[in-house]
């Protein structure tokens, strides 16, 4: 079966369970533009029928896909203004079959160290909030293992202590190509090391991390409670230190507060720099906000950008959830935006409630996914189920900050390791693969 006759024949079974002008003004010139391993994108005619068709038909259109052909995986919407029948202008083309789509491209995350490339200084906007710490990376970049060693950053989450920390990796990788550079959260680590005790190969797991001039470990704070990956963290640490091997680390809040922390590591993060990066002041947010628009090509006044700047206070971002917004308005309405349809964003914005119980998040979830809310919690090993599961416990990790054992217990009583397995896939995968961003990125406009 090829992508037309796939489409097709999905369009026979839409039209069977809507109205003649929904079909007609929804359906009728959308089309399959593409599919990689397992991800079907759906052409539309312009940016007002993706938004419809992602936020009303997606679990419709998605189940009939799946009927039609069970390997497909997820949906996504795309505009293309012209159809590709259009496109041959009379000359015959063959259609591709699904059978030999290529996986999704996995363009992003640097598999031998981890590091994405977008995070680099020349992308990272520099503010009087964050200028210490941005001068501490590039004291490190210039003498790595000699100067600010260890370099530990430590801020609320969305002040782009990530984006900094991976910066000084990618420098340093593209600078001193001898040097192993390896990017880690500390969640991993901890995983990595149980897995290595389970499989009797603990001698491996210390020789991986030891090899690396340069150890970057992200969200410090993981380790509190856990002596065993405590102990092992000190040992690699006195290793790397004594070897002059730079160590970066990343937490958010000061070592001496993180609790069920031992004093012997929160010594040693001493030894070097510890920097904090604060909520950005409004003459950062507006630098940021520059930036932000001068990427997307928004044509945003500078009035629009001090009411932002003024009114969107939290962390970046939400700065960046912002501009999204408005670029996706602009994209609908066709037209430039004005102070007062910005101050009527922020104001809809404000006003909506958010969803924040667990239930509520396993009921998106599962309506998003198509599948019943009572499997979620069974013992159950489908492949259908096990992506919804491993979402929910993401988001509820991630965004709720709730611990692995609650969310264990809230998911038919699941050990936390698995919990743990579950968000570590999740946020490997959502660095390379632009399908399953796109999925959670909807499921969490729709828990606000």
């Amino acid at each position: 079966m090829n992508t037309k006759e796939l489409w097709n024949k999905v369009l026979v079974e839409i039209e069977l369970n809507v109205s003649k002008p929904n079909f007609n003004t929804w359906f009728k010139d959308t089309f399959i533009s593409k599919v990689d391993g397992g991800a079907v994108y759906v052409g539309t005619p312009n940016a007002f029928v993706r938004e419809w068709l992602s936020n009303k038909y997606h679990s419709f259109i998605l189940k009939i896909l799946r009927d039609a052909y069970p390997e497909v995986r997820s949906v996504e919407y795309q505009v293309s203004k012209q159809h590709p029948e259009k496109q041959l202008q009379g000359k015959q083309q063959e259609q591709p079959s699904l059978r030999n789509t290529l996986p999704l491209e996995e363009h992003y995350i640097n598999k031998d160290n981890n590091l994405n490339p977008r995070y680099t200084f020349d992308s990272f906007v520099v503010g009087p909030f964050n200028e210490l710490a941005h001068a501490a990376a590039q004291a490190v970049i210039d003498r790595p293992g000699i100067v600010y060693n260890p370099l530990f950053i430590y801020g609320n989450t969305g002040h782009g202590k990530t984006h900094l920390i991976q910066a000084v990796g990618n420098h340093i990788r593209a600078n001193h190509e001898s040097k192993q550079v390896f990017y880690v959260t500390s969640e991993k680590f901890a995983l990595d090391y149980i897995n290595s005790v389970h499989s009797g190969k603990v001698n491996n797991f210390k020789e991986k991390y030891r090899k690396y001039d340069v150890l970057i470990m992200d969200d410090i704070q993981f380790f509190a409670g856990k002596d065993k990956s405590q102990e092992e963290l000190f040992h690699l640490f006195n290793y790397l230190y004594d070897n002059n091997k730079q160590i970066v680390f990343s937490s958010d809040k000061h070592p001496n507060y993180i609790s069920n922390l031992e004093d012997r590591l929160k010594s040693r993060f001493g030894a070097g720099m510890i920097v904090d990066i604060p909520k950005p002041d409004v003459e950062s947010r507006m630098a940021i906000l520059k930036t932000k628009i001068q990427q997307n090509n928004l044509p945003l006044s500078e009035d629009v950008l001090l009411f932002l700047a003024n009114h969107i206070t939290g962390n970046i971002r939400e700065l960046e959830g912002v501009i999204n917004t408005i670029s996706c308005h602009i994209e609908l309405k066709q037209r430039d935006i004005t102070l007062n349809d910005v101050k009527n964003l922020i104001k809809d914005a404000s006003q909506r409630p958010k969803t924040r119980s667990p239930q509520e998040v396993i009921k998106v979830v599962s309506d998003y996914y198509n599948v019943e809310e009572k499997n979620i919690y069974e013992k159950t090993r489908k492949k259908e189920v096990i992506k919804p599961r491993q979402v929910i416990m993401y988001l509820l990790r991630k965004d709720f900050n709730i611990s692995y054992p609650s969310i264990g217990q809230k998911l038919g009583g699941r050990d936390h390791t698995t919990v743990i397995h579950s968000c570590e896939k999740i946020t490997g995968e959502v660095e390379k693969n632009d399908v399953l961003a796109q999925e959670i990125h909807q499921i969490r406009s729709m828990l606000v």
